[in-house]
């Protein structure tokens, strides 16, 4: 009886490094992703009563920077930026978007209108008193945006320093994660981009 046999070329054998070595490696690794997550966010704490009721001081949230690489800035967003009036010398501010480039915002009788319409502002706490709400108009520019604090009575905003120039936003808060009991994505205060009364 005819047998067959095979013989297979011996397995390579894996070149096991040293523990030194895949330490070493790992910690490179772990830095590289922590600042490529750096680059990408940062870490903002929320100091004053401007953003109540979405946001109260003490909370801390992520600000995406990725978010105002390519895509515009949208109406609804809570965006953190430089005080144009201040800038290098205030801490970042953080406030809502409400009014776009190219848009004519007008405060009247506390009420904000965009291009004449009323805009539709479930997120603001309380009507806004007549000492810190006079009626004015602001036309913005091709790289303008209007950013105000959802507690109007107790915020500084574009109200006192105009229009923000979008070289001056820092990025777009998307998630509350201190205190633990108040984790939220943010993108769940917003409103559609077109929420007119």
């Amino acid at each position: 009886m005819l047998q067959l046999s095979f013989e297979y070329p011996p397995r390579p054998r894996l070149h096991r490094r040293s523990l030194l070595y895949e330490l070493a490696e790992s910690l490179v690794l772990m830095i590289m992703i922590y600042a490529l997550v750096d680059m990408a966010s940062v870490r903002f704490y929320v100091d004053g009563p401007s953003m109540e009721p979405t946001l109260f001081s003490d909370q801390r949230v992520i600000v995406s920077r990725v978010h105002y690489f390519l895509p515009e800035p949208q109406r609804g967003q809570i965006a953190v930026f430089q005080s144009p009036d201040r800038p290098g010398v205030d801490p970042p501010l953080i406030k809502r978007i409400v009014g776009l480039p190219g848009e004519t915002v007008t405060l009247s009788s506390g009420q904000i209108l965009i291009n004449g319409h009323p805009l539709n502002e479930p997120y603001v706490n309380g009507p806004c008193n007549a000492g810190r709400c006079p009626d004015r108009e602001w036309v913005l520019g091709e790289t303008e945006y209007f950013l105000v604090g959802d507690n109007r009575n107790r915020s500084r905003d574009s109200r006192s320093f105009g229009p923000v120039d979008r070289s001056m936003l820092v990025g777009e808060a998307v998630f509350r994660y201190w205190p633990p009991n108040d984790l939220a994505f943010l993108s769940s205060f917003r409103y559609p981009a077109e929420a007119f009364e």
